[in-house]
């Protein structure tokens, strides 16, 4: 049998590959001998991924709802995959952070387009029926969307403005955590108390949140942009996709979120009022929260009117 010099320079490849891991290398290409070949569904988990939809009711646009949102989950999924390349990335260029940033952009844009399918895809009369088995549950307990913010921003700029000032870089993060803007919606404004809704979320997610924020102090996607040099921090094209990132999750996506919820819950067949209790309106709006990832890339004038337009 011969070998010609490209399949003997991939087995060298191969040898050594092995043997910096302190492996035989005949063990593992014995291993080829009796492995499969590889088939989409097996790659892909198809026939996992399809059975992880499991309806509360026997209303059929109920499945539109629970995948639509199982997509939402993917989507974020891969938006964190793309931060932690940013944020961990030991030779940080302007050309690779622009180019991860439009990618994380490009699947809010999609995010926000698909509103159409909550929109225009299910019967009011539907959703109002099944939307009563998923209380208290709520979009409000995406833990990976609030990983997304953490790993975006100071926590500073996550802080529920009435509490900013008393609030720095050196507050226990547990303090920090309990002053998020999004913990307003889950309290009751009277008493101050945290309701069923956020109770659970705090007990699943709690714990990740802090080593979040932890981790993510020092290398989130403003700080990694503020340790670049000067230069870089003036590329046109980085700062375009930083304020580009910036709107799009924090006006442009919210805005599609909130409208789509309004179609259903202002629809005059319910209550009014969102699963988890919340004052919905007044959380999602970018004008009332004013969520703004990077504060200083944008004029006085911008920042004054965060969310106006819409």
């Amino acid at each position: 049998m011969t070998i010609n010099d490209t399949t003997a320079s991939i087995l060298d490849e191969i040898d050594q590959k092995f043997q910096k891991i302190n492996q035989k290398t005949e063990t593992h290409l014995e291993g080829l001998l009796w492995s499969k070949p590889i088939t989409y569904w097996d790659y892909i988990q198809t026939d996992a991924l399809l059975n992880l939809q499991i309806q509360r009711t026997t209303l059929p646009d109920e499945m539109v709802f629970i995948m639509y949102h199982q997509v939402n989950e993917l989507l974020f999924k891969m938006i964190l995959w793309e931060m932690h390349q940013i944020s961990y990335a030991e030779k940080l260029t302007t050309d690779f952070f622009t180019e991860r940033l439009m990618r994380i952009s490009r699947y809010f844009d999609m995010l926000t387009t698909s509103f159409d399918i909550m929109g225009d895809g299910m019967e009011v009369e539907q959703y109002m029926k099944f939307r009563n088995t998923l209380t208290p549950a709520s979009g409000f307990q995406s833990a990976q969307y609030r990983m997304i913010e953490i790993a975006s921003t100071d926590l500073i700029n996550l802080i529920d403005y009435r509490f900013r000032a008393s609030i720095d870089r050196n507050t226990p993060y547990e303090h920090a955590l309990n002053h998020m803007y999004w913990q307003a919606a889950g309290k009751d404004h009277q008493t101050g108390e945290k309701s069923y809704l956020l109770l659970e979320f705090e007990r699943k997610y709690k714990a990740a949140f802090l080593t979040q924020m932890e981790e993510y102090n020092t290398i989130n996607l403003w700080q990694k942009f503020k340790q670049l040099p000067e230069s870089d921090r003036e590329n046109p094209e980085l700062v375009k996709a930083m304020r580009h990132y910036d709107h799009t999750v924090n006006i442009t996506w919210v805005m599609g979120h909130l409208n789509a919820a309004r179609k259903y819950i202002d629809s005059g067949k319910g209550d009014g009022e969102a699963t988890g209790g919340s004052d919905w309106k007044k959380y999602m709006h970018p004008r009332y929260q004013r969520r703004i990832f990077f504060p200083e890339l944008w004029s006085e004038e911008e920042l004054a009117n965060w969310g106006v337009e819409n």
